[in-house]
């Protein structure tokens, strides 16, 4: 098992042991509203707070839409808003377009943390500067290192050389964005591969795959596609299936569902990028307990991630950290 390490917290970090919430009188409501409620990171990250808020005796509902749309997102925070709970976590849609919903709900009094996602040019919240930097934390994994690791792994899949691509979401989403980033400041390290341009699939995984078909018709040479989130990779390994360029392509997932498992052993996946969805909704409760008991958090703190490939993908401890869809 590959697992990288985290980022450094920033400000001062959390001491454990918090006392539960219903053991002071208090009981707390948090409320976290995911990208999207129907995907296996957003399901397991839920699992992770469900647990943590049992631990510490506060209430947490989790309330989303069935897209990853701002459009679709902001009327599900505004109606939360209006119910003023104690914190709202939420893995915004849109780095800009959340700014403003997400500064009404601090102007009522509730806490906000956001994980997976960000709003801002950054991150970096609580610096005194910029209109986005008032969330109290974000806890997330180090996007752009994982951009970085799944190019180093598809730079060595397809022998350091030949075309590759990737395939994203759109821009203005915080986490594919860094993850590109990372992708393409890595491969600028190998002068014998060429990154064509990415293609953007709307979170849609059958235009993903039509996408794939399209570049491959352009570029009977192409050596490998990075799937950049779930949908975009999930769209390129169908989309290599099809061709019957299982093998020949070789495909990097970031994130890994449940179908990842059969996807790497049939070879149509040959590596895949889990974050730490759990460890994400854990932390973002703990430090929404710990905020509201007027105790100060980290502005920052990264999960980390874990590299599966053929060669650990039956160990146990691998799969823990498969995403759950239930």
């Amino acid at each position: 098992m590959k697992k990288t390490g985290t980022w450094l917290a920033i400000g001062l970090v959390l001491t454990v042991g918090l006392t539960p919430a219903a053991a002071q009188g208090k009981k707390y409501t948090i409320v976290l509203i995911p990208g999207l409620t129907t995907d296996g990171f957003y399901i397991t990250m839920r699992k992770g707070a469900e647990d943590a808020a049992k631990k510490l005796g506060v209430t947490l509902s989790f309330q989303g839409g069935p897209e990853f749309n701002p459009t679709v997102q902001i009327p599900v925070l505004n109606a939360v808003i209006a119910r003023k709970p104690d914190a709202i976590l939420i893995a915004p849609t849109d780095k800009q377009q959340l700014i403003a919903p997400l500064r009404a709900a601090q102007a009522a009094g509730i806490k906000v943390i956001t994980v997976d996602t960000f709003i801002g040019d950054s991150g970096k919240y609580q610096t005194g500067s910029g209109a986005a930097d008032f969330p109290l934390s974000y806890v997330a994994s180090d996007n752009v290192e994982g951009g970085r690791v799944a190019a180093r792994a598809l730079a060595k899949a397809i022998g350091n050389k030949g075309k590759v691509y990737v395939s994203n979401v759109k821009p203005g989403i915080s986490t594919t964005d860094q993850r590109e980033q990372g992708f393409k400041e890595e491969m600028k390290k190998f002068s014998g591969i060429t990154v064509l341009p990415t293609q953007y699939n709307d979170n849609d995984s059958n235009k993903a795959a039509s996408q794939f078909a399209a570049v491959l018709a352009r570029n009977a040479d192409l050596a490998g596609v990075f799937g950049a989130n779930l949908f975009s990779a999930q769209g390129a390994a169908n989309g290599v299936k099809t061709s019957g360029k299982t093998g020949a392509v070789k495909v990097v997932a970031f994130d890994a569902p449940e179908s990842i498992v059969n996807d790497i052993k049939n070879g149509t996946i040959d590596i895949a990028i889990a974050q730490h969805p759990a460890e994400m909704g854990a932390k973002g409760v703990e430090y929404a307990v710990a905020a509201l008991s007027g105790k100060k958090i980290p502005a920052q703190y990264g999960t980390g991630y874990t590299v599966m490939d053929k060669s650990n993908i039956d160990d146990p401890k691998v799969q823990a950290f498969i995403y759950s869809s239930k």
